[in-house]
């Protein structure tokens, strides 16, 4: 065990800490995160040979018995960055299609690790939309990951409807109008914000 080969309180103390920090947060903790505690990376690099963490991403581990979740692996590899599109839909439950790539929409001045992630798709957005309809929303292991609201949603597929499959963007559209907790003002604020006030008003007076 590390514990008992370092014998050294301090060292112990760092391990401790290291645990008890992904314990609290949701089982997971970063490179960045130890650095915060001031604490050096190579105690993470210990832990993982000792088997008391697993790496599961660049600068990302977690502990051996909480899930791997990829949404929330992805998230934690950057703070500006937003789950969008068809990706929301299935966080939504509006859609059922696994994603194999995951819309994430970014900053336009975004220079993190997502950029090299061939399992993302990056959309650009300026910094005065880029949080418009922003929330808090569960992954299936009930862990939270940042995602568009149902309305940001609707407008951005709408608005790319171009890149959309056209089953789930059918489905999305269908699913919303049956949705009893629409909201078709913020629905239609969100589209003049982007510029597809005339198009969403119009396929709403369709669908509803």
């Amino acid at each position: 065990m590390i514990f008992l080969e370092k014998g050294n309180d301090v060292c112990m103390n760092n391990y401790d800490k290291i645990l008890d920090y992904a314990k609290e947060n949701d089982g997971y903790i970063t490179t960045k995160e130890v650095g915060n505690l001031g604490i050096n990376s190579t105690f993470l690099s210990n832990l993982v040979n000792d088997k008391k963490l697993e790496r599961v991403g660049t600068g990302i581990y977690k502990l051996p018995e909480y899930p791997i979740d990829n949404f929330y692996i992805l998230s934690k590899s950057s703070k500006n960055m937003c789950y969008s599109h068809a990706t929301s839909l299935y966080l939504h439950n509006m859609s059922d299609r696994i994603p194999l790539v995951y819309d994430i929409t970014v900053p336009y001045n975004y220079s993190g690790n997502l950029l090299n992630n061939e399992n993302v798709s990056l959309r650009y957005v300026k910094d005065d939309i880029f949080e418009l309809g922003m929330i808090d929303i569960k992954t299936i292991n009930d862990l939270t990951v940042k995602c568009y609201d149902l309305e940001r949603t609707l407008c951005d597929i709408i608005k790319d409807k171009n890149r959309m499959d056209k089953e789930i963007y059918s489905k999305a559209l269908k699913e919303y109008a049956r949705n009893k907790d629409k909201d078709i003002l913020k629905l239609v604020k969100y589209a003049k914000k982007l510029d597809i006030e005339d198009e969403v008003v119009e396929l709403m007076e369709v669908l509803l």
